[in-house]
């Protein structure tokens, strides 16, 4: 299976007023991490199997909290039984520690997200949203955590990765990070906090990268605002060796900015922004087709042809979840895409998505409705409606 076709569609979401750059430079080998962390506690072990109690490295010393996403051949992919032992972790060190560092196992991915394949074969049961419920509520847990957050974003970082990383203080993009959105591709939205962080990028280049789910490869990530430090993957080692030996939590920001880079290449979609700003500056997705078709350049073109592949409900869900979601908190976000998130398992284009994509793989997906046109505001407004009271995400 493509790296890319192995996602997990989550975001967190942060309370407050302005979503610091992010950037990726964090991300070591298990080897490495041995190495540097020999002070650290022997891995935290669950009472399951062996091979699921090993997927997440919770380890700590004296003052420090580390977490290592440990499926290096599933790219670091979540499941539940990980992404509890993320939080249970995360809310045991928030305690007492002095700093969290959480990183993915490999050069290749820092997580890629979750296994959206055996989410649409549940179905609508009690795990899959159990999954949902518990993700959203550690994204929101890494939005509001006490001490500093340094998410090592080395390598694919996608849906449930993006959740784990954008919301917390400090995100190290490298250059080999590789960042995307691509849900609309599948029938889902761009959840984990998405309806958060995306419409708090310059200008419409979150709407532009929800919508279309353009992959942002390296320095880019630091250009576009979602990395706050952008650092050389042969450096994150050293970085993390520093990290572990701070004496004080107040000294992070001087050390990240200690092996923070100004990438040499500029930003890849500099010379598109006012596009972008333009042509997305509408209000409905119709709107920002026409607006396409009118502006006629070959990048216009392009864009048209990535937007028509998508599912059309997809896209009018992302448009709205954006527009609200630029003026609600992430807790607020949070509880709106948990809602969407279990429509979407009940009835939506997720299953035909993924069938058509990871599954089938002929790459046809039979959205319906099939065109924009199809798709009714009675329709769109039935995802973001109130679940019952007992049924509906709970934030702290």
């Amino acid at each position: 299976m493509h790296p890319i076709q192995r996602l997990v569609y989550t975001f967190g979401h942060r309370t407050i007023n302005h979503l610091p750059l992010l950037s990726a430079a964090a991300n070591a080998k298990t080897t490495a991490a041995t190495t540097i962390t020999a002070q650290m506690a022997y891995p935290i072990r669950n009472s399951s199997s062996s091979s699921s109690s090993s997927s997440v490295l919770a380890t700590e010393s004296s003052s420090k909290g580390m977490i290592i996403i440990n499926r290096p051949k599933a790219l670091n992919a979540l499941n539940l039984e990980m992404v509890r032992k993320i939080y249970k972790h995360l809310k045991k060190c928030e305690k007492n520690k002095s700093l969290m560092i959480i990183k993915g196992t490999g050069d290749k991915a820092f997580c890629a997200g979750g296994d959206v394949r055996a989410l649409v074969e549940a179905g609508p049961t009690d795990e899959s949203k159990s999954f949902f419920r518990e993700e959203y509520t550690t994204n929101a847990l890494i939005g509001n955590y006490k001490i500093p957050y340094i998410a090592i974003i080395d390598g694919i970082t996608m849906g449930g990765g993006v959740g784990l990383s954008v919301h917390g203080k400090y995100r190290v993009a490298t250059d080999r990070t590789l960042f995307a959105m691509p849900e609309t591709a599948i029938g889902l939205f761009p959840d984990v906090g998405g309806s958060y962080f995306l419409p708090r990028l310059q200008g419409k280049l979150g709407l532009f990268l929800g919508l279309t789910g353009h992959r942002l490869r390296g320095s880019d990530v630091y250009h576009a605002g979602i990395a706050t430090h952008y650092c050389d993957s042969s450096k994150i080692p050293d970085l993390e060796t520093a990290l572990l030996n701070c004496p004080d939590a107040d000294d992070v920001p001087e050390l990240l900015q200690k092996f923070h880079c100004l990438p040499e290449k500029p930003f890849s979609l500099q010379p598109f922004l006012d596009q972008i700003n333009k042509n997305f500056t509408a209000d409905s997705v119709e709107g920002i087709i026409e607006n396409l078709k009118s502006d006629g350049s070959d990048w216009a073109k392009k864009t048209l042809e990535t937007l028509c592949k998508m599912s059309p409900t997809s896209m009018k869900i992302t448009y709205r979840q954006l527009e609200l979601g630029s003026q609600q908190s992430l807790p607020q976000c949070l509880i709106m895409e948990y809602r969407l998130a279990v429509r979407h398992l009940e009835r939506s284009d997720f299953k035909e998505g993924v069938r058509a994509l990871l599954i089938d793989k002929d790459q046809q997906p039979k959205w319906q409705p099939s065109s924009l046109a199809e798709v009714s505001e009675e329709h769109v407004q039935w995802f973001f409606r109130k679940l019952p009271d007992t049924e509906e995400l709970k934030l702290d």
